[in-house]
C-alpha cells in the first residue's frame, strides 16, 4: 500500500515537471515568435544575403596648374563563392594559368569553406577581362581601384601612397584621407541555404560615391627643375640626401618640396637603394620607414648660420646693436673659460655690422647674443614660433629640441646665437625666415589650396592662420636690406643674379658627434629682396670634399631661381 502510494506520488511529480517544461518552452516558443520575431527574421535573411564592396574611386590629387599628380587605374579583384564552384580543379588550373600563382596557394582558397574567399586583388583589368571570359562557375570578377602616380617619384615623400585598401599611409594621402577616400558601395545578392545566389532574384546595389578632389599650391614644373637640381648636386657632391623647399613667403604656399633620393610611388615598398638582399623583416621595414620619411618636416638639425637672420633680427629690435655699431673678430670669442672659434681662423678684424652679417662672423653674433640675454633670446625664439611645429599639413612634424631656459649660461648663449647646440626642422627654419623676409607676419606653409567635386568644381577653400606680427616693419626692412647685401657683397655671392635683388644667408654646420667630421651646408634665399615673392632653402647633408653652404648649397638656389623667377613672371630691374 505504501508503496503504491510512493508510486503515485513519484508519478505525479514527473507530470508536474514535464508539465512545467512544456509550458516554458511554449513560452519560449511565443515569444521568439512574437516578441523577437523580427531579430531572427533578419538572421535568417543574413544567412541568404551576400555582400561584395564596390570600392569608391578615390579623389585625384592636382598641382596649381591642373596637372595630375595622383589618380586611379582600374583593376580587378579575383574571388571565389565556395558553395557555387562545380569543377574546382578546371577553377584551381585555370586561376593558377592566368593569374601566374602558385596553384598550391589557389587550391588553399578555392577550397576553404566560406561565403567568399579573395584569391587576388590588384590584378590589372585585361586579365580580369580574361578571367570573366572564361565564365567559370563561381568565380567572381569584381572591378576596384588601384592608386597611379603618373610622375613615379616626383614628390614622394610629400604625396604619399595608399595601402591595400586604397587608403592613405603617409603624405597628403593620409593627411587629406576625409576629403579623398570617398564611400563604398555594395552589391548584395540573395542565395539559397546552400549558399548558391538564386536566379530571378534581382541583387540589390548601392553605388559607390567617389571621393573629392585635392588641389595643391605645388607647381610640377618647379618641383620638377627643383628635384632634378637636388640629383645633380647630390651625386656630384656624393652627399647622403638633398633637401630643398620653395615656398611664396607672403602666404606660406609650397611650390616645391625634394627630398632625395625619393622613391617610386607606385612600388613604395622596393628600397630606392635596390639593395634588400640580406635583410630580415624588421631590417627591410626600417629602412623603408627611413626612405618613406619627409626630411623637411620629419628630421631636425642645427640650422648654424642661417639661423643668425632670427638673432639679428631679435637684437635689432630690443636695439642692442645697431647698423652703425663696429665690432673686432681676432678669429676667436672667450666665453668664460673657454674660446669659441670663428670658421675665419686669421679673424675678420674690424668690421661693421653689416659686414658682420655678411661675413657671417660667429665673434659679432656671440657679442650681440649675450647682450640680449637669455631670457630676451627665448623670448623671441618662441615669439618666431620656433618652440613648437609650423602646422604644415603634412603628417609627423617634428618639434624643435631647445634647452630650458634656466640651463642657458653664457657658453650655451653664445653658441645658439651663431646657430649651434639646438635643433629645429628644415620647415620651421624656412618659415621663419619667411616671416622675417615679408615684413614681419607669420605665416603657415602649407600645400592644400581647395576641394573640388568630380567635376572639378570648388567645394571650399582651404583656410590657414597667416598674419600674426612677430617683427616691427621697420626691423623687417633692416633685414631684407642687410641679407641682399649679404649676397651682393658676401658669403652669398654664388646665389647672386644680375638684374634681381637676392636677399639670403648661408651655413655650414657640423653634425653630431663631432668627431665624425659630418657636415651639413645650407642657404636659403629670397626674391625679390625688398617684396619677396619667393623664397628658396637647400640642404646638403654630409657633402664630400667642399662643404661650405656659400660654395654648394647657395648656386642650387641660384640656378633655380634663375628658371623660376621669369617662370613666376618676375622680371628683372
Amino acid at each position: 500500500m505504501r508503496n503504491k502510494t510512493y508510486n503515485r506520488k513519484k508519478i505525479c511529480i514527473v507530470f508536474s515537471v514535464a508539465f512545467l517544461m512544456i509550458l516554458g518552452l511554449i513560452g519560449r516558443l511565443v515569444y521568439l515568435m512574437i516578441f523577437d520575431a523580427e531579430y531572427y527574421q533578419k538572421k535568417a535573411q543574413e544567412l541568404h544575403e551576400r555582400e561584395r564592396d564596390i570600392k569608391a574611386e578615390r579623389g585625384k590629387i592636382l598641382d596649381a596648374n591642373g596637372t595630375v599628380l595622383a589618380t586611379n587605374r582600374t583593376v580587378c579583384t579575383i574571388s571565389v563563392i565556395h558553395s557555387q564552384i562545380k569543377d574546382a580543379e578546371e577553377v584551381i588550373r585555370q586561376l593558377s594559368d592566368v593569374l601566374e600563382m602558385d596553384e598550391s596557394d589557389v587550391r588553399k582558397r578555392v577550397e576553404k569553406v566560406s561565403s567568399i574567399e579573395r584569391i587576388k586583388s590588384n590584378v590589372d583589368k585585361e586579365i580580369g577581362d580574361q578571367i570573366r571570359n572564361l565564365e567559370l562557375d563561381g568565380v567572381k570578377v569584381d572591378e576596384d581601384f588601384k592608386r597611379y602616380y603618373p610622375f613615379h617619384d616626383l614628390a614622394s615623400t610629400v604625396l604619399g601612397f595608399t595601402g591595400g585598401d586604397n587608403q592613405g599611409i603617409v603624405g597628403l594621402e593620409v593627411m587629406y584621407e576625409e576629403y579623398l577616400k570617398g564611400k563604398n558601395g555594395q552589391i548584395l545578392t540573395v542565395t539559397d541555404a546552400r549558399g548558391v545566389e538564386l536566379e530571378g532574384v534581382a541583387e540589390d546595389r548601392i553605388e559607390p560615391v567617389a571621393g573629392k578632389s585635392l588641389q595643391i599650391s605645388m607647381d610640377y614644373n618647379i618641383q620638377m627643375y627643383a628635384q632634378q637640381m637636388a640629383e645633380k648636386v647630390m651625386e656630384e657632391k656624393q652627399a647622403d640626401g638633398v633637401s630643398i623647399i620653395l615656398m611664396n613667403p607672403q602666404n606660406g604656399e609650397l611650390y616645391a618640396m625634394v627630398n632625395v633620393p625619393e622613391y617610386d610611388l607606385n612600388d613604395p615598398y622596393t628600397l630606392n637603394s635596390g639593395n634588400s638582399e640580406g635583410m630580415t623583416d624588421e631590417q627591410l621595414q626600417d629602412a623603408l620607414n627611413q626612405m618613406w620619411r619627409n626630411r623637411c618636416i620629419n628630421d631636425t638639425y642645427e640650422p648654424g648660420s642661417v639661423f643668425k637672420v632670427v638673432t639679428a633680427s631679435a637684437c635689432l629690435e630690443e636695439k642692442v646693436v645697431s647698423l652703425s655699431d663696429h665690432f673686432s673678430c681676432p678669429g676667436y670669442y672667450v666665453v668664460e673659460d673657454r674660446k669659441i672659434r670663428c670658421h675665419k681662423v686669421g679673424g675678420h678684424g674690424a668690421e661693421t655690422f653689416a659686414e658682420g652679417i655678411q661675413n657671417s662672423c660667429n665673434p659679432v653674433f656671440i657679442n650681440i647674443g649675450l647682450r640680449l640675454g637669455a631670457e630676451r633670446f627665448c623670448h623671441y625664439y618662441e615669439q618666431f614660433g620656433l618652440l613648437g611645429t609650423t602646422g604644415v599639413d603634412l603628417p609627423g612634424e617634428a618639434s624643435t629640441i631647445m634647452h630650458k631656459q634656466e640651463d642657458i649660461g653664457l657658453v650655451e648663449l653664445a653658441t645658439m646665437s651663431f646657430g649651434q647646440s639646438f635643433q629645429v626642422t628644415p620647415i620651421q627654419m624656412a618659415a621663419t625666415v619667411a616671416s622675417i623676409a615679408n615684413g614681419g607676419r607669420r605665416v603657415t606653409p602649407h600645400f592644400g589650396v581647395r576641394v573640388l567635386d568630380s567635376e572639378g568644381e570648388e567645394i571650399c577653400r582651404l583656410n590657414y592662420e597667416n598674419g600674426e606680427r612677430i617683427l616691427s616693419k621697420e626691423t623687417a626692412q633692416t633685414m631684407q636690406m642687410l641679407l641682399e647685401s649679404v649676397v651682393s657683397e658676401g658669403g652669398g655671392k654664388n646665389a647672386y643674379i644680375e638684374g634681381y635683388r637676392i636677399g639670403g644667408k648661408t651655413a655650414t654646420s657640423q653634425t653630431l658627434p663631432r668627431s665624425a667630421n659630418k657636415y651639413i651646408s645650407s642657404f636659403v634665399g629670397f626674391a625679390p629682396a625688398d617684396d619677396p615673392e619667393i623664397l628658396g632653402m637647400c640642404i646638403i647633408y654630409n657633402p664630400q670634399g667642399v662643404y661650405y653652404g656659400g660654395t654648394i648649397a647657395a648656386p642650387v638656389i641660384k640656378s633655380i631661381f634663375e628658371n623660376v623667377l621669369p617662370y613666376l613672371g618676375i622680371e628683372k630691374e
